[in-house]
């Protein structure tokens, strides 16, 4: 029976080649593992995949019956459907331990790095498996794209070993160039329904039995999005719903190292709290804020009290 890999829902780059790479290694190991996506690639992830010659994974959102593996996230918020009726056999992960439970113990390996592709790294290292030329160079995008060409506080120094291993085996002779190429499809905004974008990199978290969105659009600059700004909040009210109690988008400028946060909250006040900043319209600038994992998620936690 085939094991399917599941990224998390809204995949970015991270969870489609962590899918692709963990399913390589278990291919490696003679095991039948099939990587899977919960939804269509991101612009970055299609330039990604097309640059290293891979195939696009099949999508799939539920999990019944199914024998199945979680890479980049351990949320049921961002699992697929009907987790509970699938056989979970595998985590792979490098963020907070979230809400997913087993019945049996299962294979569960988080780091506290800055990519899930570079947990992958050392377990190809463990196993004693070189992963293919072509998987090595997604992996490699994987890190780039996560810590944002080693910008973002969550890089470490395993980060960009991996890296540097990585780019050995799939030949890629300038990493600076190929986040570039990244970064300009990643930050592609014209002609993009104002949704879609907001769900280009999106996720759910539970606050304290209070649910919150936060997306975010990694720029060049923020004159990409100077004139679809009121689009950007309309879709945010549609978002938000009754369901949630706050949707917030992080429109992140790598080149200034920064985010100017849109916020749409019932508790706007208690947004500000979390950043120590004020709002400005429906948005505040926060120096120096890179990471939704490391720089966003925390500050709500504690804002909510969870």
């Amino acid at each position: 029976m085939s094991v399917y890999v599941f990224g998390h829902k809204s995949p970015d780059t991270d969870s489609v080649a962590a899918a692709i790479a963990f399913a390589a290694l278990n291919k490696a190991k003679g095991e039948d593992y099939v990587p899977v996506m919960q939804g269509k690639p991101n612009p970055e992830t299609e330039m990604v995949l097309k640059h290293f010659g891979l195939p696009t994974p099949e999508e799939m959102t539920d999990a019944t019956d199914k024998k199945l593996a979680l890479v980049d996230h351990s949320d049921l918020a961002q699992a697929p459907d009907n987790l509970s009726k699938g056989e979970l056999v595998a985590i792979v992960d490098h963020h907070k331990v979230g809400d997913v439970t087993t019945n049996s113990p299962i294979l569960y390996c988080a780091m506290p790095v800055g990519c899930s592709c570079t947990v992958l790294k050392s377990m190809y290292d463990q196993a004693g498996v070189k992963p293919e030329a072509k998987v090595a160079g997604v992996m490699l995008a994987a890190i780039l794209s996560d810590t944002v060409n080693f910008k973002s506080p969550t890089c470490t120094e395993a980060d960009k070993k991996a890296v540097a291993e990585l780019k050995a085996i799939a030949g890629v002779t300038d990493t600076d160039a190929l986040f570039m190429e990244m970064l300009k499809a990643k930050s592609a905004v014209e002609g993009v329904p104002a949704m879609d974008l907001l769900h280009r990199d999106y996720k759910d978290f539970d606050m304290n039995g209070k649910k919150v969105g936060v997306g975010q659009l990694e720029l060049a600059t923020l004159d990409q999005v100077a004139n679809m700004r009121d689009a950007l909040y309309d879709a945010m009210k549609q978002q938000k719903g009754s369901e949630r109690h706050s949707v917030l988008l992080m429109l992140t400028d790598v080149v200034k190292e920064g985010t100017d946060l849109m916020v749409l909250s019932d508790d706007p006040a208690l947004i500000e709290k979390a950043f120590n900043a004020k709002l400005s319209g429906n948005s505040m600038w926060i120096d120096g804020m890179m990471s939704r994992k490391k720089q966003t998620i925390p500050n709500l936690q504690k804002a909510f009290g969870c």
